[in-house]
């Protein structure tokens, strides 16, 4: 079994489109939802994490290139010097899942990485360069 973490962009004639029931019925694909910004008549996004034989996947994928809904495969985890943090706040202004939070009383940054998208946004936000996305390991 693989698991891989996919941006999906919906054309605005798509978002209606039942997807998500295809790739479970038709591809056998366990999919969670992890992000989602679907409205009538506006280009849609679905951040995604598929799972399931990788044959399935790239059947799964090829669909949805088809049907003309874009993709992007998020690879990568989220990694951070620690010790240089300043913990300003500044990714946690950006980061969509709350995977980056900072809290009272002690106002240090913490990382949830069960929640990371593996957007990107917090390292352009980082104004001290700390962040960054390291490749994980082939699960193949």
């Amino acid at each position: 079994m693989k698991t891989i973490k996919v941006s999906l962009t919906f054309p605005p004639a798509k978002v209606t489109f039942p997807l998500m029931t295809m790739l479970v019925r038709q591809f056998e694909l366990e999919v969670n939802i992890l992000h989602a910004d679907i409205k009538l008549n506006r280009t849609g996004k679905l951040i995604v994490d598929m799972t399931g034989k990788k044959e399935n996947i790239d059947n799964a994928l090829a669909f949805i290139e088809e049907h003309g809904i874009l993709y992007h495969i998020f690879n990568g985890m989220l990694t951070w010097q620690e010790d240089k943090c300043v913990h300003c706040g500044a990714c946690t202004s950006v980061c969509p899942s709350r995977a980056l939070t900072i809290k009272a009383p002690d106002y240090i940054l913490n990382f949830d990485k069960e929640k990371c998208l593996v957007c990107g946004l917090c390292i352009k936000a980082c104004p001290l360069g700390i962040m960054r996305l390291a490749q994980p390991d082939s699960d193949e």
